[in-house]
């Protein structure tokens, strides 16, 4: 096979660097989408699967902060085997002298995120309605007592974040 000559041998050298250069650069840069696809997100309620994993907890004081959080701890979602598009799960948390541990239940519908809480599987203790957030990865709102619970249990605000690596 014959050679090509010295002046083509360059050029062809310079082609394939400036090739090498560019490719990387264009291998980086992300086809465009439409506009709308950047925002867009599926809803809880139309994919209940994203509410699956593990998920940070703090509660406070409907006059208090977020920051100053009365309880803090996590909660374990999965799907309830009963109810398709729900969720059944664990809660454990800390509260001022001792841990709570409840099992939990609920769903997202219509946008809205209802929960309830039971410390014994049977009688219900609270119920939390929330709206997500961030596309599905945070979930804010009001945990109450449930009716017919002791008097003097304070109602609180929650945020629940879903925790990195979750599923």
């Amino acid at each position: 096979m014959k050679r090509p000559p010295r002046p083509l041998r360059a050029g062809l050298c310079l082609l394939g660097l400036a090739l090498a250069w560019a490719m990387p650069a264009a291998a980086q840069t992300p086809p465009a989408q439409p506009a709308h696809a950047a925002t867009a997100c599926p809803a809880l309620d139309e994919d209940p699967a994203r509410l699956h994993g593990l998920w940070q907890l703090t509660l406070w004081l409907p006059d208090g902060s977020e920051a100053a959080p009365v309880s803090t701890g996590a909660l374990l979602f999965e799907r309830h085997p009963d109810y398709p598009g729900s969720v059944r799960g664990n809660l454990k948390r800390s509260t001022e002298g001792h841990d709570v541990l409840a099992l939990v239940a609920g769903d997202v519908s219509d946008g809205v995120f209802n929960l309830d809480e039971s410390a014994d599987g049977v009688a219900m203790d609270a119920v939390w309605t929330g709206t997500p957030q961030d596309c599905g990865q945070a979930i804010s709102g009001i945990r109450r007592p449930a009716e017919g619970r002791a008097p003097g249990v304070p109602v609180l605000q929650f945020s629940l974040h879903k925790a990195p690596g979750g599923r």
